[in-house]
């Protein structure tokens, strides 16, 4: 095994290195950071072990609109805002089926539109206004927001699709339903059962408007570097229908880049945010107008819950749900990283040269610029996401076993680290709660990360300890 893996990392310590990381396991790796520690021996019980700062303390550095919004712009922000953050009833068309009540419950840290809080809403949301839901085991008060997709059918074909946690069962209004919860302690106990915590939706009106040459022109940049580090990634396109191509050429509708979710699934925020309202809160709108749960015992609202409202005379009030969602995302100004906390400027400064220099930036790219919009708020801007937005093949570790557009079972979308400085929870299904943890995850067979995460550990102490200064100030 050490020499196949070695073979195709190439050669050198720091690349053999990493086969080490992958056979030693995360139980001995503070082991293998000993060893490899630039301290001498005699120094080595009195070294001070690199660890993660935590969350940033220090004022709000998100959730507002971004700057120079027109008055009529922040108008649109603010009615986005309120409505991404309203709870929905049974009367309004939440469920059958659902995760939660509201965007802004799962989207909370540390501020509305942000990822998973602290405490975790969907543990009161269980039994909510006569709710009469099992917590399942994978829920807990203080771990993330999650969905859970089934990996596999009964029948052993692939699934992939979410099955909704929650059901309107007992709750006010929906007297008449009954319909059982997904049968979540047999998946868990079959491995059938994998896990996504929400994505911080800070910025991604800046996102959204990154032209796909500057995706692909990144992607072909530093190509002799990423050769070495055995980093390859590739652009999700998106085309009509479920049609979906890993080639420019191949798409007769669109072929554009995806950029958004877990696996860069979605192309636009307007379907980001139609998808969300159906599978997470079952409410049905422009984009998807049936409902995924179509017992008639069950329905107690207009079908479709929530469209556009061609009878209103006001602008705003108009737009549906969804467009709401959609413009509040858009508008919403990325997260402000911090230039002296945690540790001091010149460590944060430090730690920036190392993440370059161990190949970190080569997947997480510190900026692109958007184009032109009819914003102004969004045209030319510096957008500092610290993402290519390609998939990466992550590995046995990471793997996750589902297929979304063509990435496969290995791959995510490289996650942005903007705000990563006030986050608590990491990875897609939130495993970990600590950066250490987080980054030595990222090593596992097939990973396109093993070398860069053997680069880190071959840092001194107080190496690392700069590196993730400068993360948590993001």
């Amino acid at each position: 095994m050490k020499a196949s893996q070695s073979a195709r990392m190439g050669k050198g310590v720091v690349e053999r290195s990493i086969t080490w990381v992958i056979m030693l396991g995360a139980a001995s790796l503070f082991a293998f950071q000993a060893t490899i520690s630039s301290q001498s021996p005699s120094a080595a019980t009195t070294v001070t072990r690199a660890q993660d700062p935590g969350p940033r303390q220090d004022a709000m550095a998100a959730g507002g609109p971004l700057a120079g919004l027109t008055p009529q712009q922040a108008e649109y922000f603010n009615a986005g805002k309120t409505d991404f953050a309203e709870a929905e009833e049974v009367d309004e068309g939440i469920g059958p089926r659902m995760n939660l009540d509201s965007c802004g419950g799962c989207h909370a840290q540390p501020a509305v539109g942000g990822t998973s809080p602290a405490v975790n809403p969907q543990v009161a949301f269980a039994t909510l206004n006569g709710g009469k839901d099992t917590l399942p085991s994978f829920l807990t008060a203080n771990g993330p927001v999650r969905e859970v997709r089934f990996v596999r059918n009964a029948d052993g074909t692939p699934d992939g699709g979410v099955h909704a946690i929650f059901t309107i069962n007992g709750r006010t209004g929906a007297a008449s339903c009954a319909i059982p919860q997904p049968d979540f302690a047999t998946a868990v106990k079959n491995n059938n059962a994998i896990f996504r915590i929400p994505t911080p939706t800070f910025g991604l009106g800046l996102v959204e408007q990154i032209p796909d040459s500057a995706i692909l022109a990144n992607r072909a940049a530093s190509a002799a570097a990423k050769n070495q580090l055995g980093i390859r990634g590739r652009a999700n396109f998106a085309v009509a229908g479920r049609t979906v191509s890993g080639q420019t050429n191949n798409n007769g509708n669109d072929g554009t880049v995806a950029r958004f979710g877990w696996k860069a699934q979605n192309k636009s925020l307007l379907i980001f945010a139609g998808e969300a309202y159906n599978v997470e809160m079952g409410i049905t709108n422009d984009l998807f107008m049936t409902e995924r749960e179509e017992m008639a015992s069950c329905q107690f609202s207009a079908m479709p819950n929530s469209i556009t409202d061609m009878d209103a005379t006001d602008p705003v009030a108009s737009m549906s749900s969804i467009e709401k969602f959609a413009t509040f995302m858009r508008l919403l100004a990325p997260p402000a990283p911090s230039t002296t906390a945690p540790g001091g400027a010149a460590s944060i400064t430090n730690g920036k040269a190392l993440f370059q220099s161990a190949g970190c930036a080569l997947c997480h790219t510190p900026s692109f610029t958007t184009s032109a919009s009819r914003i102004a708020a969004l045209s030319n801007k510096p957008v500092n996401l610290f993402s290519d937005l390609l998939v990466h093949d992550m590995g046995v570790g990471l793997a996750d076993g589902v297929s979304q557009g063509s990435a496969n079972g290995r791959e995510f979308r490289t996650a942005p680290l903007w705000g990563l400085g006030q986050r608590l929870f990491f990875l897609h299904d939130g495993r970990a709660s600590d950066l250490v943890t987080a980054i030595r995850a990222h090593a596992s067979v097939g990973s396109e990360a093993n070398v860069s995460v053997a680069n880190y550990l071959f840092l001194s102490e107080r190496q690392k300890q700069d590196l993730l200064n400068f993360l948590r100030s993001l």
